[in-house]
Formats: structure tokens, sequence, C-alpha cells
């Protein structure tokens, strides 16, 4: 199992317009305050469909607190109903859309692939990601979060 690697000195939110299923424009600073667990992701994408339910547990052990798990659709405007079929099922996570990759190209470094999860602390800065498939309601992904809230 992957634990998340801390990331190399920081680069704050991609100030990058993502879209929410009523087609509302918003942006990942939208959420400053909060622990911001940020997971790229496609319908067609295996593993992301395995990880998934891992993030919904995660979303939904911290409802309460100051953390979101953001999932960002990376798929084509044609498939945005397909994505809402898939995240009905894990309803305690925030479905987002980035439309032509803006954001997963957009970041520093740029998302190797799908899935990517990239963690944020309350002030922006990303602080961990992880490239590829992980159980994200683990011992590590919870000490992570859990560190992060205490800063």
């Amino acid at each position: 199992e992957k634990a998340p690697e801390r990331s190399p000195p920081a680069q704050t939110t991609p100030d990058i317009a993502l879209v929410d299923p009523a087609g509302k424009p918003g942006k990942l600073s939208d959420y400053r305050g909060q622990v911001l667990v940020v997971n790229l992701w496609a319908t067609w994408c295996a593993p992301c469909k395995v990880e998934m339910p891992t993030l919904n547990a995660l979303a939904a052990a911290y409802a309460v607190q100051p953390v979101k798990v953001l999932a960002v659709s990376v798929d084509r405007e044609k498939d945005r109903e397909k994505a809402r079929v898939q995240m009905a099922e894990h309803g305690a996570l925030t479905l987002l859309f980035d439309d032509n990759y803006k954001m997963a190209f957009g970041m520093k470094p740029p998302a190797a692939g799908m899935p990517t999860t990239v963690i944020f602390d309350r002030k922006g800065v990303e602080r961990a990601r992880v490239s590829g498939e992980a159980d994200w309601n683990s011992k590590d992904a919870r000490a992570l979060v859990e560190a992060l809230l205490k800063e």
C-alpha cells in the first residue's frame, strides 16, 4: 500500500477554475482554511474506481471537521453525467469538474496520471501527493490529515 509522500516545498492551491455539477465555477482557494484532499480521477480509470470508496470513507470520517475531500473529474463535458452517476454512491465527496485537464496540467509538477491525489494544508500549501491508487482510509492517510488539522 502506498503511503502519501511528503511534497517538496510548497506550491499553493492552483487558482484554476473548476466547475460544480450545477455548472457553477469555483477554485480550490475557495476552500482555504480547511485541509483539502484533492483527487483527480476519471470515469474510464479503473484504479480510480477502486480507491473512491476509501476517499469517501475519509471524507465521512472528517465530515464535522475542517477537511474537504474533492473528487475532481477530468472527464470530457459529454461524460459528466456518467461521472455524476459514478459519484452518487460516494455522497461524502464533493464532485467538481476540471475542464480540459487545466488543473491536472496546471499543477507543478503536473499530475502524472489518474488517479493523482494532492493534499493541501489549511493555508492552501501542497503538503503531500500520491500518483496512483491508495487506501485513503488507512492509518497513514488519517495520520497525515490529523497532523495538518493540528497545525
